[in-house]
């Protein structure tokens, strides 16, 4: 299927974009592609030809711009101005500027030709995978879509932190600059502070924008920093950041319901000299983005036909940081902790990993087939690219300023009939060590609630229900409370990080003994994945069921020869590490507890056995 034209639903925002596109016409049409050559485009090409002047690719200035080409732009931006006195879209700008400081511009499309995967492959090119861009999506109860789903890519900001060491890439300004932080979360937080956001009633109150990354396991080390140092952590044999936050002023937001998606664009007016500077380069970045998804030149996505049996047994996974003695060692040592009273329970974990020539990218198409999740994430971010289903929330602040935690242990199959299925479930809230390892997680959420809410505004909504899922059933409890007056959603995140489920109890006694046991650091497993949108709301999922890719592959072997003929002629070989833990409690069976990671682990590698029979094996 190809990215379609699209047809705008007329709004004054969209139909001035699309005078200002028209108008453009001659002088785009100049504009050349590449050094030493020219081409006449059509004019449903031309706004991804539209940019300020000077010509910038990636932040740097291109050196194959001409006299002639920017002459060209120049004339581009003469005909802005001029379609600029007669747009009313400029008037609602002008007044949404008097609220605030970030204003949105946007359009909408029909989106009944587009999904949300089209559209990240028509903003992301499949052999950019360095390139930071995120998709998000939703499934919920196993079998119901979610109504929002979002795309972004070319983020305007990034923060990138390696222990106590942050470097910020300003896109924009093409800038790179280096700091210390004993907390580098507070930088984005402290960026966000002078931000007053202006309202659109035009657009769904959802994430429309603003900050999208993950925060890693380790970050919690940042808030307990004498009692979990850096130095205290396992090997870190992958050097990945630890933070890695950008801000997206420009996104998409597909509406499933109304058959509609939002093009919109985030105007910081304090980088622009002007109002009118401020709008046309709204403008300009709003129809890049809407060419961008509408361009029926844009890369096909690759078929797949699905011969494998998603019911099959996956084959477990064999390739463990852990050999099996050490793991079943360490499950004793846990034990005598919980003995001596050190924890109630903790979560011990363990890093499987595969070869796959199957692309990320397509290994994420697979998982939406076999583990459709609440928490549906691909995210290319620094040095890794993370594919997950993840079931969990880690933390969520609404419009309300209320914060929610949803505490998920105790997980059972799915019966393969509504009574078998009937019966699991009254198993599962029959399990002793289910519910009493449950129980022990609600109390830690309410307690990071309780850092971060009013007094006496905690409370614990829901207790104990069976959520159902694809192939199983977990036990689900959600916790909440209303956001003290001078906290934001940062203080929230650093409260709930890292979630009790793969910790344990007490949490940073149990973050101490992980420290002792496991082989390697955790990186972004167990920490959290999503967005701080500009409005102040936040979601972000625990990183469970998540696949982190380091990018590039390690040069194990011949990385791009063909596997299997010559369509696979050219295809890299990927590492996937899959970790999973395991809850321990007094009476936990060492071998019992092993099965269940690596049962989880082989869970989430039948994506990618998918991926290689649909992509790959074909």
């Amino acid at each position: 299927m190809r990215c379609g034209t699209a047809n705008l639903v007329t709004s004054p925002a969209s139909v001035s974009s699309a005078c200002l596109t028209r108008n453009a016409a001659s002088a785009c049409n100049r504009i050349g592609s590449g050094a030493g050559h020219r081409q006449h485009l059509p004019a449903a090409q031309l706004s991804t030809r539209v940019q300020t002047s000077p010509i910038r690719h990636g932040g740097l200035l291109n050196a194959s711009a001409t006299d002639t080409d920017l002459a060209a732009v120049s004339e581009v931006q003469e005909q802005l101005q001029l379609d600029l006195n007669g747009d009313t879209g400029f008037e609602d700008f002008k007044a949404a500027a008097q609220t605030g400081n970030v204003v949105p511009i946007h359009a909408r499309i029909f989106s009944d030709h587009l999904t949300p995967v089209l559209a990240y492959r028509c903003l992301v090119r499949r052999d950019d995978r360095s390139a930071p861009s995120f998709l998000f999506e939703a499934v919920n109860n196993g079998t119901q879509q979610g109504r929002y789903s979002y795309v972004g890519a070319q983020p305007s900001i990034e923060i990138i932190a390696r222990g106590n060491d942050v470097r910020i890439e300003d896109r924009e300004r093409g800038t790179t600059s280096h700091t210390t932080s004993e907390d580098p979360m507070s930088i984005p937080a402290d960026m966000s502070a002078g931000w007053q956001v202006a309202d659109d009633e035009g657009l769904p109150k959802v994430f429309t924008g603003g900050w999208v990354g993950y925060s890693g396991y380790d970050t919690v080390r940042y808030v307990y920093s004498g009692k979990l140092p850096f130095s205290h952590a396992p090997s870190d044999d992958r050097q990945l950041p630890d933070m890695h936050m950008a801000l997206y002023n420009t996104v998409i937001v597909f509406d499933q319901a109304t058959k509609l998606a939002y093009v919109i664009t985030w105007v910081h007016l304090d980088r622009h000299s002007s109002l009118e500077e401020a709008y046309q380069h709204g403008q300009r970045q709003l129809q890049i983005t809407s060419r961008k998804i509408e361009n029926e030149h844009s890369p096909n996505l690759t078929n797949g036909k699905v011969t494998l049996s998603l019911s099959k047994r996956p084959h477990p996974p064999t390739n463990s940081n852990m050999t099996k003695k050490q793991y079943l060692a360490a499950v004793d040592q846990t034990k005598e902790h919980i003995q001596a009273g050190d924890v109630f329970q903790l979560v011990l974990s363990q890093r499987f990993q595969r070869h796959t020539r199957a692309d990320p990218f397509e290994i994420y198409r697979a998982l939406r087939v076999v583990n459709p999740s609440p928490y549906m994430v691909y995210l290319q971010a620094e040095g890794s690219i993370l594919v997950a289903s993840s079931p969990e929330i880690l933390c969520r602040l609404d419009h309300d300023r209320i914060v929610t935690n949803r505490p998920l242990a105790g997980t059972r199959r799915r019966g393969k009939t509504p009574k078998e299925d009937l019966a699991l479930e009254q198993e599962l809230l029959a399990d002793e060590k289910e519910c009493s390892e449950h129980v022990m997680l609600v109390d830690l959420g309410r307690n990071d609630v309780g850092k971060v809410a009013q007094m006496g505004s905690v409370n614990v909504e829901t207790f104990m229900e069976v959520e159902r899922y694809s192939h199983v059933m977990h036990i689900s409890s959600t916790v909440k409370g209303k956001l003290l007056p001078e906290l934001n959603a940062w203080d929230v995140m650093r409260a709930a990080l890292p979630a009790g489920t793969v910790s344990g109890a007490p949490k940073v006694r149990a973050m101490q003994i992980i420290d002792e046991l496991e082989m390697n650091k955790r990186g972004p497993y167990g920490g959290g994945m999503g967005y701080v949108a500009y409005n102040g709301n936040m979601d972000v999922a625990l990183a469970l069921r998540t696949m982190v890719i380091p990018n590039p592959p390690p040069p194990l072997h011949d990385s791009t020869s063909p596997t299997n003929g010559s369509s696979n002629q050219g295809r890299k070989e990927w590492t996937v590490h899959l970790q999973a833990g395991a809850g321990l409690v007094a009476d936990s069976v060492p071998e019992s507890e092993y099965e269940e990671t690596v049962n989880k682990a082989a869970a989430l590698g039948r994506a990618i056995d998918l991926a290689e029979q649909a992509f790959v094996d074909c």
